[in-house]
């Protein structure tokens, strides 16, 4: 679809807005300017009237010998610019400026009869009517007891008089539109360079580049635009960072397990692997695959949670079991470690609804976390039972390892951030365990928490609902402890 630019539909549009003001303005102006001229035309006339009647007055125009003698010479002269025709009229006759006499019984219009009655009899005459010539102005006044003057203007002076006000008013409105043209291509150019330059940017972003920056300008909302890209360029830097730093760290990662399974597996076919070690090396080869699928079905779920594609199935169970199990498990990996294991698992039954397999992930992905940080002699505390509030259970480990600063806390659970900051400072895992962790609670309805263990290293907390959101209720689900 064809698209104008803004560049060019702002000027049109403002020289189209002001265009229909002028039309308007026009419109309203042009009948208003004739009216303001009829009525100034009307007044001028009653003021000559007023004047001529009272210049007859002075000059003893009781004596009736026709305009054209004395005053009416005079008046001649100065009503015939503005187009007045003079009548001068008794009860018998009228006498027009041009020497002209008619009856008075014969006034033709716009004249009336009944004009010369009223003035002839002290009466006044103002009005606005039709005649042979087409509309005029009459102003009638009395001189003397039974004479009185009628002056008569045809409407067409007051017109041409209006017609350079309407001059004018067209050609200020023409300027009007001149002026709004400009002003909105200005404008235009204005606001459309800052966004010219955002579209710029945004596509330059889109090809790869980071470093891109706008220089906010314009009006307050264009700038906001120029703000918001910066700020998204640094956030796709950075973010972009982290995932390098994370599949660095998950490269290094997969690669220990391989570079193990790889060359013990090399030994054995070569033979070079001792009778009396085969079943070891054997064993070490299975440990490292055992290592390796975890990791690679960890990150498969850290992706499908990310898309909300991980599968969970909720079941009836009781935590206690669960429990027990999985500190039967652990307690037997720490001790090959050399680590204390304690062992707080509840072994009051508790029921609960929710999917034993994710927990147990949960629960495997924090102990190995806190075995990977935690030296010889050093303890590691499991503990799994009855939550901070009814409805709840708790999984929980703490370790007697290094720790984590306040800083570290608010970012734990963030994939690589924990490995980029202690990497070649001491032990520390690729991050991918706790961001699972974090994931996984969310999807079972709870929450993760990081915080400082009481045996001096760190603490990691998940909450979880008894009753996992959206499944049938436990029976005895009220049941806080464990």
């Amino acid at each position: 679809m064809s698209r104008t630019s803004l560049s060019r539909r702002l000027p049109l549009l403002m020289a189209g807005v002001a265009t229909i003001a002028v039309l308007l303005g026009a419109l309203v102006a042009w009948p208003l300017l004739r009216a303001a001229a009829d009525s100034t035309a009307q007044r001028a006339l009653s003021r000559t009237a007023d004047l001529t009647a009272e210049l007859f007055q002075r000059t003893a125009a009781g004596e009736f010998s026709g305009p054209r003698g004395g005053a009416g010479a005079r008046l001649e002269a100065l009503l015939a610019p503005q187009q007045v025709t003079l009548y001068l009229c008794d009860a018998l006759r009228c006498a027009e400026s041009d020497g002209g006499v008619v009856p008075a019984e014969a006034v033709e219009r716009p004249l009336r009869t009944s004009d010369v009655r009223v003035v002839t009899s002290g009466g006044e005459v103002s009005d606005r009517r039709a005649g042979i010539s087409g509309i005029s102005y009459v102003e009638g006044r009395p001189v003397t007891e039974d004479v009185g003057v009628l002056l008569v203007q045809p409407a067409a002076v007051a017109r041409d008089l209006s017609m350079p006000a309407l001059g004018r008013l067209a050609m200020a409105l023409a300027l009007g539109l001149v002026v709004a043209v400009a002003v909105g291509y200005l404008v235009a150019r204005r606001l459309t360079r800052p966004l010219v330059q955002a579209a710029a940017a945004a596509n330059a972003m889109s090809s790869g580049q980071r470093d891109v920056r706008v220089d906010p300008e314009g009006p307050e909302e264009v700038a906001d635009i120029a703000i918001a890209l910066n700020r998204l360029a640094a956030a796709l830097a950075d973010s972009e960072g982290r995932q390098r730093e994370f599949f660095l760290t998950v490269s290094h990662e997969l690669r220990t397990p391989l570079t193990s399974i790889k060359g013990y597996s090399e030994a054995l076919a070569d033979g070079v692997v001792d009778p009396a070690d085969v079943v070891a090396a054997a064993g070490v080869v299975r440990a490292e695959a055992d290592h390796l699928d975890r990791l690679v079905t960890d990150l498969l779920d850290l992706a499908r949670l990310g898309a909300v594609d991980v599968k969970v199935e909720p079941v009836e169970l009781d935590l206690a079991g669960l429990g027990a199990e999985a500190a039967a498990v652990w307690a037997a990996r720490a001790g090959r470690e050399g680590v204390v294991f304690v062992d707080e698992v509840g072994r009051t039954p508790c029921p609960v609804r929710t999917d034993p397999v994710r927990v147990r992930q949960i629960v495997d992905n924090l102990m190995e976390n806190a075995l990977r940080v935690t030296g010889a002699g050093a303890p590691v505390v499991l503990r799994i039972g009855s939550g901070p509030w009814p409805g709840q259970f708790l999984v929980e480990v703490r370790d007697g390892g290094p720790g984590l600063t306040e800083d570290d806390l608010t970012v734990a659970f963030e994939p690589g951030e924990l490995h980029a900051r202690y990497r070649g400072v001491r032990k520390v895992g690729s991050g991918v365990g706790l961001a699972l962790v974090a994931r996984l609670a969310e999807r079972l309805g709870g929450r993760a928490e990081a915080g400082v263990a009481a045996e001096g290293g760190a603490a990691f907390r998940v909450v979880l609902p008894v009753q996992m959101p959206g499944s049938a209720k436990v029976p005895g689900s009220d049941h806080s402890g464990a």
